[in-house]
């Protein structure tokens, strides 16, 4: 403390915190319950960073550098990873260690870097394929059915569909509040889907909600029994995550805009929702007009193309025509 007649100044030293090292695996034990809600998703990063651990080897580090980031993208490459499958992997490792390095359990971060992700070919059932499913479906589990028709004509994931409540239904409306964004939304019904949150009269306490009877291994197996009936057993594409990949592209097909469709399916940003945007077909018919329109040709235009037609004269400020630069012809003399 320094003090005068005409100031006074206070110094203070912060403590220094000594940095140790840590495993990746460490790092996720004390920060998994702060960073990710219990469910699917927290199952998948735990899968991850358990096998980014793996091949790191367990190593102890307390700054994770450029080289070693560049290393682990290398492995998860040569062990067939693809680019989308990388990004998801570096998400969740770029989160912890942010949260590891602003808890100042490390000093330095490296960049990470989005890999290009190729834009695959969406599966989308079609409406035979629907209806085949579906009463294979029904004749297994009322319940399973009743969910399959409220995820393809509502377009919501099947951890929204499950955690619903009854006071999320209101009137011809239904809100999800437990989004993967992180944000709400709240969408009309379609007739078909009043009908299938009803719960057939039966005794005994009411559920918390129109599909908590299920959970999603049981709704998956029911799924892949059923879809294996049907003869789409080795379509690795036909998940419950069709339905929502379905009813995107209808909206799209039947003139929806992308704006429309973004808040719909509830998508953070326009680019996810871009990946359907090559179904709205009808969006290009005038241009086939346009190309398809004749052509006026030379005998047509009376024998002169818009490329040699003689340009217009010029005038002068006046509207008078303008002097021309052209040579004049020599006059003759008169004793030529």
């Amino acid at each position: 403390m320094f003090s005068s007649q005409t100031a006074k100044i206070k110094y203070s030293y912060n403590k220094i915190r000594e940095v140790k090292s840590h495993r990746i695996g460490e790092l996720f034990s004390a920060y998994r319950d702060i960073l990710w809600d219990d469910g699917r998703h927290k199952y998948n990063v735990s899968s991850f960073i358990g096998e980014i651990d793996e091949i790191l080897l367990g190593e102890r580090f307390s700054a994770f550098d450029q080289s070693t980031l560049d290393n682990l993208i290398g492995t998860l490459r040569q062990r067939g990873n693809s680019n989308a499958t990388i990004n998801r992997k570096m998400a969740a490792l770029s989160k912890l260690l942010r949260k590891a390095h602003k808890m100042g359990d490390i000093h330095s971060l490296p960049e990470f870097r989005r890999q290009k992700e190729r834009a695959g070919r969406i599966r989308f059932l079609e409406r035979d394929e629907e209806a085949r499913l579906f009463a294979a479906i029904k004749s297994r589990s009322e319940d399973a059915y009743r969910l399959s028709v409220f995820l393809v004509d509502t377009g919501c994931r099947l951890g929204e569909a499950l955690g619903l409540i009854w006071n999320d239904i209101q009137e011809h409306r239904v809100s999800f509040w437990i989004t993967k964004s992180g944000r709400s939304r709240t969408i009309p019904m379609t007739e078909r889907v009043k009908e299938v949150i009803k719960l057939p009269a039966t005794e005994g306490r009411r559920p918390k909600g129109p599909f908590t009877k299920l959970s999603q291994a049981q709704f998956r197996a029911i799924w892949n029994d059923a879809k294996a009936e049907v003869g789409l057993g080795a379509d690795d594409q036909v998940v419950p995550h069709i339905l929502r990949h379905t009813c995107a592209s209808r909206l799209v097909q039947g003139g929806i805009d992308i704006r429309r469709v973004q808040m719909w399916l509830g998508h953070q940003t326009l680019s996810m929702t871009m990946r359907y945007a090559h179904l709205a077909t009808n969006d290009l018919d005038g241009c086939v007009t346009v190309l398809e329109t004749p052509r006026c040709s030379g005998a047509d235009s009376g024998g002169a193309s818009a490329l040699s037609a003689p340009p217009p004269a010029r005038r002068g400020p006046k509207g008078e025509p303008a002097a021309s630069n052209a040579p004049k012809p020599a006059k003759r003399s008169a004793k030529s």
